[in-house]
């Protein structure tokens, strides 16, 4: 009977390899399943072993094991599908000209790998203060080739409203050992620093490299933004609105690109009240300030000097749909901006936690050849 009972909440758990967590704890669990399987194939393999020894209800929870373990798998071959052709897409979005040939988009022998532990070590720079007395503060990991290298910069999430730049720090390091400055920064947060604050930090992060780029080594006509959910609302803004043609190439994951649309289609309050935070960061209601959701929509600002985007969103992510990576496709396309869409039909909000999960492994490989590409 126990073994019935473990192999049901195992199936029940497998569930979210295909199917949004509608809950908070729902949606920590599915990054866990999605980017963590070989944990629970292993534990799954092992309770099925078990039915040797157990003869009552020994079908109905071999039968509830076996769809379980094909759940858990299924990340890893959907994510084999996607990497036969992901080399292929991204030459032909960007051009084939950078795109490297030793480097692999997926290998079944890194899912192994738990945690990317190879830090880099960094240091924390004050980049501005502002008249207000507030401070705000970047960690740089520097590139660990030779030379005037490009510079990264790292936007977090948090919904406006919290976060820091500590969050996800591995693929900082991995970068850096490719050759790249990463610089994660920390921007003004709301409800007390509202739209357009965060863009403003990143410009002004931009010119303190350019004040101190020969302390670093870093070659300023060639900055690359990446956010991550709400940092890719502000990398977007800021690479489309700025106008600087220092910036190369943007990359956000599973970001909101259309603030007007995204008001009317709120997210599930039991993973978090998006119009709250939406209302905080912009100053207010959709019906008090419109003018100011448009303004803070970096769909409206693609244009035809627009830097080349990388997108990249999972199909079931429950907190920010992936319907804006469509939309904003769309006036890229128009605009013949090169772009494209990493596609990841069963991963969810921050599944690249895990650097060598079967998402993180694609993505990390197309934003290392995105980068091979825009910054050459």
């Amino acid at each position: 009977m126990i073994r019935l009972i473990i192999l049901v909440l195992l199936f029940l758990l497998s569930l979210l390899a295909v199917l949004r967590g509608q809950a908070y704890y729902l949606w920590l669990l599915s990054i866990a399943v999605t980017e963590f399987p070989l944990i629970f194939v292993f534990g799954t393999t092992v309770m099925l072993l078990t039915g040797f020894w157990v003869t009552k209800f020994q079908l109905a929870g071999t039968v509830a094991g076996a769809m379980a373990l094909l759940l858990f798998l299924s990340p890893v071959f959907r994510s084999y599908l996607v990497s036969r052709d992901l080399k292929q897409d991204l030459a032909a979005a960007f051009g084939p000209e950078k795109i490297r040939s030793d480097i692999k988009p997926f290998t079944f022998g890194d899912l192994f790998k738990l945690k990317f532990t190879d830090t880099i070590p960094h240091q924390t720079l004050t980049y501005v203060k502002y008249r207000d007395g507030k401070e705000m503060t970047l960690d740089l990991f520097p590139s660990q080739l030779p030379g005037k290298r490009p510079c990264v910069i790292v936007v977090h999430g948090g919904s406006w409203t919290s976060g820091d730049n500590k969050q996800l720090p591995d693929l900082n390091s991995y970068l850096a050992r490719k050759g790249y400055h990463v610089a994660a920064i920390n921007y003004r947060l709301a409800p007390k620093y509202q739209a357009p604050a965060p863009v403003e930090d990143i410009r002004e992060a931009m010119n303190y490299f350019r004040k101190r780029a020969g302390d670093f080594h870093i070659d300023t006509n060639k900055f690359v933004l990446l956010g991550r959910s709400a940092g890719s609302q502000i990398a977007l803004l800021a690479a489309y609105t700025l106008h600087d043609k220092a910036i190369k190439g943007v990359i956000e994951f599973y970001g909101p690109v259309d603030m007007v649309w995204g008001y009317s289609i709120p997210s599930n309050p039991l993973i978090m009240d998006s119009r709250k935070v939406m209302n905080e960061y912009v100053g207010g209601t959709y019906a008090d300030v419109p003018q100011k959701y448009h303004d803070c929509s970096p769909i409206f600002f693609v244009d035809k000097d627009s830097p080349p985007t990388l997108m990249i969103h999972g199909v079931n992510d429950p907190l920010v749909t992936y319907l804006h990576t469509i939309k904003l496709s769309a006036p890229l396309a128009a605009n013949h901006i090169s772009h494209y869409w990493l596609k990841l039909p069963w991963a969810t909000h921050a599944f690249d936690f895990n650097l060598y999960g079967p998402g993180g492994q694609l993505s990390t490989y197309a934003v290392e050849q995105f980068l091979n590409e825009v910054t050459q």
